[in-house]
């Protein structure tokens, strides 16, 4: 923790960035626009904490300020790891300064903070901090006796809003309280009265900061509650799109006296969420509300609220098997799990490019006029679930029928959650569907075939589950996380080399122009984006190059994981080489046509000084080389399963010292 009031407390400035200063009021780190020379430099301060050693869950809230324009960001730096796990970021300026929380859970291993600030292009802008703060706990705790009152803030009515109560200040028309925390009446809680109150059902609300990671488990607070009959008291949550979620109510009793209460908060895999204690007064003799003492606990409230349902039960990659899924026979038809060994005339499957996948039927089947159900296992009821699944349609007459998503609920009453809209053309699209139900319910495939002519293969792949809204599960993909690139929004980190190639990598959605060579689509959603190269205007032997930015080294394993396509009868090279200190090593290499399907490449390497990962096309001998690339994956630790390579890329000066011993 620090307030910046005479000196820095041990964080200090990366050399490689601008520096932060430390201005002379002695109250505020500040970064500035334009301070900084040199080469080097670029308008980005990164301030870098002691090594933290933090076994227990803590909260560390920040004071902080964005004038006129520019960027803060938080990060966790962990010993071994190439990149930083962002914990929280904000571009949005303000006219005073601002508090936030972010969770830091708890790990055996030591970390560094780190923050980053880039002020804007506007005259005067900077990025100041004022105070950090970690303490012990979750930052949803909150007793409301220090002044930042833990980030929960008020949502500003007209009329009635929440207010601190306690260090012996007397509410309103009503007698002075004594707080929960310290049973006195020096200490503070929040209230809200009804004595503005002017239309019928006011409603006051005062909301936690936003949760920055997964939780589950016990929210328990203390509250006193007057003129029950006059007001209504509830706890929900909010996510980022605005839907709210109820978790507590308070019954009909009077509790003139602090009474504790405890709800379930549900396990789900979001982020941006807030806890939301609301107040509706119908009258100004509502009566009022207090609370105190918000607290969260990883333990469940009880046995009867501990959740036993993992959603995952529901994924399926179908490499193995039909995992949990099930089939309906009586219909006459069933899905088939099949494999297509990689090659130029039919597509493989989504996960691997040469692994299995299901197949309902095909316009070469023997019969017409069937259907095909592939049942999930049983969800629990009152939940919001997000389902993924890949499919990919072949056949010349494909209508609505052809795929079909239902839920089958115990009332045996069956409801369409999704359809096949669009024509897939034989490539592989991701399909996203929100769906809730009030009690346990199955998911259900359907393939319906009514005739001949109009049946075609039916492909479905990597099947996912998780709780929730698919809009706001997709802010914890991969592709939103450091290392992670499916280029759906740019080049993320990578650059193009400008200096030691022939052309640029070109960012391309749907097929290439030049027929019978490169991909039809992307591989992360099917309609997307890739990188590829174009090899109509390169000459045979010229290269492109994609640099990653430059990553830190590690002593512990590195897994990169990437597709590539290389279809063409004229296809060249494809290269992923280590670059450090102007050296070049080999990772993986791929020559010549492969498949006319994305195909996965896994490689695990070691290297334990700085370096950057490069990835390199060769143009073939005809224009028919293109070579593409997509959702590039670069994360810590050895690579999972089989078909990876593993590569041992040791320092220069341990391969000095070989070489020197070697007879």
């Amino acid at each position: 923790s620090c307030n910046f009031e005479s000196n820095t407390c041990g964080y200090t400035s990366d050399a490689d960035f601008m520096s932060w200063t430390l201005h002379k009021d002695g109250i505020v780190v500040t970064l500035e626009k334009g301070a900084g020379t040199g080469p080097q430099k670029t308008i980005t301060g990164v301030l870098l904490s002691p090594t933290l050693y933090q076994d227990e869950w803590s909260c560390l809230r920040l004071v902080y300020q964005i004038m006129e324009s520019g960027s803060l960001e938080v990060l966790q730096r962990m010993d071994g790891k190439s990149f930083d796990r962002p914990l929280w970021s904000s571009k949005t300026p303000s006219d005073s300064w601002i508090i936030t929380s972010m969770d830091l859970q708890n790990t055996t291993e030591p970390y560094r903070v780190v923050i980053e600030g880039k002020p804007g292009q506007s005259p005067g802008s900077s990025v100041a901090i004022f105070e950090i703060h970690i303490s012990p706990g979750y930052c949803l705790d909150c007793d409301f006796d220090e002044s930042h009152l833990c980030g929960y803030s008020n949502q500003w009515n007209a009329n009635v809003n929440w207010f601190v109560g306690g260090g012996r200040v007397q509410l309103l028309q009503n007698d002075v309280l004594n707080d929960h925390t310290y049973n006195n009446k020096t200490g503070h809680f929040m209230y809200v009265d009804s004595i503005y109150a002017k239309t019928f059902k006011e409603v006051a609300k005062v909301m936690s900061p936003m949760t920055t990671v997964p939780m589950s488990g016990c929210l328990s607070f203390q509250y006193q509650r007057s003129e029950e009959t006059g007001n209504l008291f509830s706890v929900y949550t909010r996510d980022r799109l605005g839907q709210y979620q109820e978790l507590w109510k308070a019954g009909s009793e009077n509790q003139s006296e602090w009474n504790r209460s405890e709800t379930v908060y549900n396990s789900l895999p979001l982020t941006n969420k807030k806890v939301v204690f609301e107040v509706a007064f119908n009258s100004r003799t509502g009566g009022r509300v207090a609370l105190d003492d918000i607290s969260f606990s990883p333990d469940f409230c009880s046995t009867d609220t501990e959740p036993t349902f993992d959603p995952s039960i529901a994924n399926c990659d179908f490499e193995s098997g039909f995992c949990h899924y099930t089939q309906d026979r009586t219909t006459g038809s069933s899905w088939r799990r099949v494999s297509v060994k990689p090659n130029i005339f039919s597509n493989g499957d989504h996960t691997t490019g040469a692994g299995s996948f299901l197949l309902a039927h095909s316009r070469l089947s023997p019969r017409s006029g069937y259907v095909s159900h592939l049942v999930g296992p049983t969800l629990p009821g009152n939940m919001k679930y997000c389902l993924r699944f890949y499919f990919s349609l072949g056949g010349f007459n494909q209508t609505y029928q052809a795929l079909t998503v239902y839920l089958e609920q115990q009332s045996s009453s069956q409801e369409t959650i999704w359809t096949q809209g669009e024509k897939s053309r034989g490539i592989w699209i991701a399909a996203d569907v929100t769906f809730q139900t009030s009690q346990p319910a199955k998911v259900v495939f359907v393939s319906t075939c009514m005739s001949l002519w109009d049946c075609g293969s039916v492909a479905l792949d990597d099947i996912s589950m998780t709780f929730g809204d698919c809009e706001l599960t997709a802010d914890v993909l991969p592709s939103s996380l450091p290392g992670h690139c499916d280029f759906e929004a740019g080049l993320c980190d990578y650059t193009q080399d400008k200096q030691s190639d022939a052309a640029d990598w070109e960012w391309r959605r749907g097929p290439t122009p030049t027929s019978y060579t490169g991909p039809r689509s992307d591989h992360t959603r099917g309609l997307g984006y890739y990188l590829h190269m174009e090899a109509s205007p390169l000459l045979p032997g010229q290269n492109i190059r994609l640099l990653s930015r430059s990553l830190r080294g590690s002593r512990g394993f590195q897994c990169l994981c990437f597709y590539y396509h290389m279809y063409g009868s004229g296809t060249g090279q494809l290269s992923v080489h280590l670059e450090r200190d102007g050296e070049h090593g080999l990772l993986w290499q791929q020559r010549g046509e492969q498949s006319i399907a994305w195909l996965r490449a896994r490689v695990q390497y070691q290297c334990d000084t700085q370096h950057q990962i490069v990835f390199e096309a060769t143009r073939g001998s005809s224009v028919r080389s293109d070579i593409a690339i997509d959702d590039i994956i670069l994360e810590a630790g050895p690579c999972s399963g089989e078909q990876s390579i593993s590569i041992l890329v040791s320092s220069r000066r341990e391969g000095e010292k070989r070489r020197k011993d070697k007879p």
